[in-house]
């Protein structure tokens, strides 16, 4: 933290009790639909934004801001922060929180009511993703925000687990697969700390982690003839790339022929290949299916 963003005056943090007397207030109940897990710990929120590294110039977007736990914890550091809340009850209510809270930088807070899923434009362009993303949607919301938005450098973000233990993955790992592959197309990711289940409110049943990515080169080339690549050879991760793209090249002798243009092992497996060989495949199979 610069020594600029630690003299700046704090907000006011929401304790558990404070959360949960607002949720009473205003008839709120945590949604299952919505995969809602509020964070109550201050010292994991102080935590979160301590590993984000934001610089004052930095525009933040949230995503599943809830009750705005985080949102207060970030607001002193940054120059704006885009709260993207799909519940039209808290999106309502987040800037309430924030004047009552923080009223020494609510200027910096813009509200998009909208499913994270359907965001293809913001205000400005965010330079930063911090979030506790809802669990249900986590990997498609990730993947689709640093593909939407190349200005993204850098993401911290709070999800499960076994999530983040998929999305850090290695070739030849067990958690290997699709999500591992695919955010290593635009970056590199590890995670930084864990986080036990007994911060949130409601409890989940899992504990959770916190993923730290940082955006690669940005890459002029379209993901998606890679990811239908990848899709493919993980769909049946048993199986051998050989059959695994039969579908996808359009008979198991036409996989084998690019599998071979591409110095992969038609025998090897899709856990086995790094995102490397997976570009060269897509690259090869157009001409050579």
């Amino acid at each position: 933290m610069t020594s600029s963003a630690a003299s700046r005056p704090p907000c006011t943090l929401l304790r558990a009790g404070d959360i949960r007397d607002l949720a009473a207030e205003h008839g709120l109940r945590p949604r299952k639909t919505f995969g809602q897990h509020f964070v109550v710990d201050a010292n994991v929120l102080h935590k979160i934004v301590r590993l984000a590294e934001l610089e004052p110039s930095d525009v933040v977007v949230e995503i599943g801001p809830g009750f705005g736990s985080l949102t207060l914890a970030l607001l002193p550091h940054v120059a704006e922060l885009i709260a993207v809340e799909v519940d039209r009850r808290l999106a309502a209510l987040l800037p309430e929180t924030v004047a009552a809270c923080c009223p020494a930088y609510a200027a910096r807070l813009t509200v998009v009511e909208a499913d994270a899923l359907d965001v293809v434009s913001l205000p400005t362009e965010p330079t930063a993703l911090v979030a506790n993303l809802p669990y249900n949607v986590a990997v498609p919301v990730l993947l689709r925000f640093l593909d939407r938005f190349p200005s993204i450098r850098r993401a911290l973000v709070m999800v499960q687990r076994e999530v983040a233990e998929r999305l850090c993955a290695t070739p030849g790992t067990e958690p290997y697969g699709a999500p591992s592959v695919k955010l290593r197309w635009y970056g590199t990711a590890k995670i930084v700390a864990n986080v036990s289940r007994e911060v949130f409110w409601p409890k989940p049943h899992v504990d959770s982690a916190v993923l730290r990515f940082d955006r690669g080169c940005v890459r002029t080339a379209d993901a998606g003839p890679v990811f239908a690549v990848v899709d493919a050879a993980f769909r049946h991760r048993r199986k051998t790339l050989r059959s695994a793209l039969a579908a996808w090249a359009g008979s198991r002798e036409a996989a084998e022929r690019v599998l071979r243009a591409a110095a992969v092992d038609p025998g090897a497996r899709g856990e086995q290949l790094g995102l490397d060989e997976f570009v060269r495949i897509a690259e090869l199979g157009p001409t050579l299916r």
